[in-house]
C-alpha cells in the first residue's frame, strides 16, 4: 500500500480535526532522514473530534488495522467516546492516533509542548523537538534509540549555528 501523507494531513486539517503530529513523522519534520511507516498523532478523543476524523477519512475505506476481520471504521456519538487509541488503514496511508503520549502526558499537555509548523505547505501542530526527544526515551524501543540520536544530533547542529 502506498503512502499519501501530505494528503491525508490536509484532509485532517480541512475536516477541523485537532490533533499534534508526534512519533517518527514529527521527526522527519524535525530532519530526521528514517522512513516512516504511519502518522503518529496525538489528539482530543471527545466525539466531535472523533467525528471530525471520521468525516475527514470516510471516502477512504478506513479499516480498524489491530482488529480481527479489520472493521470498517465508522463511529456514531455514542461510540466515539469508547475510544482511546485508533489505529487506521487508510487509502492515503496508515493513522495512528492516540490521547497519551509516554514522557509527556495527555492531549492538552501535549498540544503545549508543541508549535505551529510548516508542513507540507500546511500550519500544523507538530511536536518540539525537546519532547519528542523526550518521548522517543520513554518509549525506547531499538527504533526510537536511533530516532533519538539523530534528533540529538540534529538539535546539536541548530543550537550552534544559531550561536554564530
Amino acid at each position: 500500500m502506498s503512502s499519501d501523507f501530505p494528503n491525508l494531513l490536509d484532509r485532517l486539517a480541512r475536516a477541523g480535526f485537532d490533533f499534534v503530529i508526534v512519533g517518527g513523522y514529527a521527526g522527519i519534520v524535525h530532519g530526521c532522514t528514517y522512513v516512516t511507516q504511519d502518522i503518529d498523532l496525538c489528539c482530543d478523543f471527545s466525539p466531535s473530534n472523533l467525528l471530525a476524523l471520521q468525516r475527514a477519512v470516510s471516502d477512504l475505506h478506513p479499516v480498524h488495522r489491530m482488529t480481527p476481520g479489520r472493521k470498517e471504521f465508522e463511529l456514531t456519538e455514542k461510540t466515539a467516546a469508547t475510544f482511546k487509541n485508533l489505529y487506521l488503514d487508510t487509502d492515503l496511508g496508515q493513522l495512528d492516533c492516540v490521547s497519551f503520549v509516554e514522557g509527556i502526558g495527555d492531549f492538552q499537555t501535549v498540544k503545549q509542548a508543541s508549535d505551529l509548523v510548516a508542513v507540507e505547505g500546511m500550519e500544523l501542530r507538530v511536536l518540539r523537538f525537546d519532547a519528542l526527544i523526550k518521548a522517543k526515551k520513554a518509549m525506547n524501543r531499538p527504533h526510537d534509540r536511533q530516532a533519538v540520536l539523530q534528533l540529538e544530533a540534529i538539535k546539536k547542529l541548530k543550537d550552534n549555528s544559531s550561536k554564530r
